[in-house]
């Protein structure tokens, strides 16, 4: 998969059709037979630079209908539970798939992701998204993980529902012994409640956190913290079958 930037630093994504811009339009065949760094220019001649996009480029401009988790909260989860090559994983709240295309970079051809979505329209967008990247270790089911948890042996159940605690039974039987099961929610109420039925349920190693990331501000004058941040954004709750 290949992006394009031009000289202001935007990003277009280039699939396998003619790329139109306001600076005019670039032939599906030059971007095809390009390669990463390249210039190549518009038929109104400004430049764009190709670049082989990476998980992170893709995510950022592939199609969405939704909201998305975002790499820090991701990445957190994925350090937490020491997601891995070779792992199984059941995902419930598709979405546009972007938590599912992480996840299943990590996990690589020898793991997979299950993902569930209730909403058809969400999943036929993620089934595009995942074929898109070329990643060929997802199955998306357009079902309910409250109702039933077809596969077992699991390494990881993420849950980013509204409601995770309905999930907890159907998680449990699904998870190996030592699997996690993490639930991504807004409020601090779903935590509560979440937690108490995690300790129910015999869970262990619980704990919830919040990821908030601060870039820095580097000029010749000073180094200071930027004015504008990525504040809150959900809370991660972690419990493990043991």
């Amino acid at each position: 998969m290949k992006i394009l930037i031009n000289a202001k630093g935007k990003k277009f994504l280039a699939g396998s059709e003619d790329l139109h811009t306001d600076k005019g339009f670039i032939k599906k065949e030059e971007i095809l037979s390009s390669q990463p760094g390249n210039v190549l220019e518009t038929h109104l001649g400004h430049e764009f630079r190709v670049l082989e996009a990476n998980i992170n480029d893709y995510v950022e401009l592939m199609e969405r209908r939704c909201s998305i988790l975002l790499p820090k909260d991701l990445g957190v989860m994925a350090a937490f539970t020491g997601l891995g090559s070779g792992q199984r994983v059941v995902e419930a709240g598709t979405g546009a798939g972007a938590a599912t295309i992480f996840m299943s970079n990590i996990v690589g051809e020898k793991g997979h992701v299950y993902s569930y979505e209730l909403r058809e329209d969400f999943a036929v967008v993620a089934e595009k998204n995942i074929k898109e990247f070329g990643l060929e270790n997802v199955t998306v089911k357009c079902a309910d993980v409250v109702t039933r948890i077809d596969e077992k042996n699991i390494d990881l159940v993420f849950l980013d529902l509204p409601k995770p605690w309905e999930v907890i039974e159907n998680a449990k039987d699904a998870l190996k012994f030592g699997g996690y099961i993490v639930a991504y929610t807004p409020y601090i109420d779903q935590v509560k409640l979440f937690t108490r039925i995690l300790k129910k349920r015999d869970f262990s190693d619980l704990k919830s956190l919040e990821c908030i990331l601060r870039e820095m501000e580097v000029k010749d004058k000073g180094i200071r913290p930027k004015t504008r941040m990525t504040g809150h954004t959900g809370y991660l709750t972690f419990g493990r079958k043991l």
